[in-house]
């Protein structure tokens, strides 16, 4: 018999940070009919209150993912129950091509606390970022002979329908569904000579994001954006943000673009605008607004439940106290993530208000997502080699100490589990 030949084979990382397995009582449900998407832990979410989620064993965890930012007053927030709630038991839908009275007055709200003159309501972000480049082509058309290539940021994400991916920088895509939509030049992100470089008389608009949350949460620099606006202006091209991942109060102002001292011809907004439901918004201003009847419609643009959990989220975000808490937790969670990216030996940390991402010191962050999970914390990781933080924007310092401690056990529990691998050691 050969010895050798039953001797373990090495173990994976993976497999020692969840050294001890998660079984769930609840067998009932099964993935096996849903359409692969993306990858999803195992546990069957039931129930949540603010920043704690309750699977169906009834164990707890703390929420410092949100959906990715859509929940932004956390988990089934009092305020947008109550909203939810009344608006059903009068009216859902009456129906795309009928006026009610939520899509009126959020459109309204939109426009006076941004600084728009018109605003169109739909369901998603990536949505929300093909009407805007439908709305800059036709003004191209209007007014720029026809000019309808729009210049992105390389490692830029606008989402992931086939237009908002020939948007995107999808090379890390496995598959990018090819042929792409045409019309679109990618360049390098805080660069303001090779954006210059870029632009010729094809060019219609320049699109980006304040903060590029899915590269890592890489911030653009106020002299970037300063200069892309004054370039824009001098070009007589349109200037596009998707404000999707930093407006409604992410960043500690409504919208990003605020906090940098920079207005964009198109605002795109979602996720945080309907807390947790499906709202998005596109924005436009001045010589932006040439949408006709007939070129944007939806079935479920702009309904009166989803309206209604907008005006909600608003009304909450829109008080100076609680964007004075944004800061303020804002700063708590900065500090705290910066002593524990200095004790384990972690990179920069980048961010604004509550967005942040913290790069780890290799590729380990698929690995910590894990052992946070394990330790009931939910986290995100944009890249191979970063974390995404972004809580309800009305978490609590406690809240955050806590996160803090669930994920220096997690660090702990991969630092432990990575000098294993290196020993070959299978537990």
């Amino acid at each position: 018999m050969n010895l050798f030949s039953l001797r373990r084979s090495p173990p994976s990382l993976d497999d020692l940070v969840m050294d001890a397995s998660l079984p769930s009582k609840d067998n009932s449900l099964s993935s096996e009919y849903l359409m692969p998407g993306i990858e999803r832990p195992k546990q069957v979410f039931v129930r949540g209150q603010g920043s704690w989620l309750w699977d169906s064993d009834d164990r707890a965890y703390l929420d410092f993912s949100q959906g990715g930012g859509a929940n932004s007053l956390g988990h089934s927030p009092s305020v947008l129950v109550n909203a939810i709630t009344a608006q059903a038991q009068s009216l859902i839908n009456p129906g795309f091509g009928l006026h009610n009275r939520g899509m009126l007055k959020l459109a309204e709200r939109l426009c006076a606390s941004t600084g728009s003159d018109q605003a169109y309501l739909l369901n998603t972000g990536s949505e929300a970022c093909e009407a805007a480049i439908k709305l800059a082509r036709k003004w191209g058309q209007q007014h720029r002979g026809g000019a309808s290539r729009i210049i992105v940021a390389n490692n830029g994400n606008h989402g992931r329908s086939l237009a908002t991916m020939s948007a995107s920088d999808s090379s890390t895509l496995a598959n990018r569904f090819e042929p792409q939509l045409p019309g679109f030049s990618h360049v390098p992100f805080n660069d303001l000579p090779a954006l210059h470089a870029a632009v010729d008389e094809r060019t219609v608009a320049i699109m980006l994001e304040p903060i590029q949350s899915e590269a890592g949460v890489i911030p653009a620099t106020a002299h970037y954006l300063k200069g892309v606006e004054r370039l824009c202006r001098e070009l007589g091209i349109l200037l596009i943000f998707d404000e999707v991942q930093t407006g409604i109060g992410r960043c500690g102002t409504l919208l990003a673009e605020q906090s940098f001292g920079v207005t964009a011809d198109i605002v795109v907004l979602g996720k945080g605008l309907g807390g947790g439901v499906p709202l998005a918004a596109l924005l436009a201003r001045g010589k932006a607004c040439c949408f006709e009847p007939g070129e944007m419609t939806g079935t479920h643009h702009g309904n009166a439940l989803m309206t209604a959990a907008g005006l909600s989220v608003l009304d909450t975000v829109q008080d100076k106290a609680f964007l004075k808490h944004v800061a303020e937790a804002g700063q708590h969670l900065r500090e705290g993530l910066g002593r524990l990216a200095h004790r384990y030996g972690h990179g920069e940390l980048r961010g604004q208000g509550l967005l942040w991402g913290l790069t780890l010191s290799d590729d380990s962050a698929d690995a910590v997502v894990k052992a946070a999970l394990y330790e009931g914390l939910l986290l995100n990781a944009p890249q191979p080699d970063c974390l995404r933080f972004t809580p309800a924007l009305n978490v609590s310092n406690a809240n955050i100490d806590e996160m803090l401690l669930r994920l220096a056990r997690a660090f702990s529990r991969v630092r432990t589990a990575q000098l294993q691998c290196r020993k070959g050691i299978a537990v």
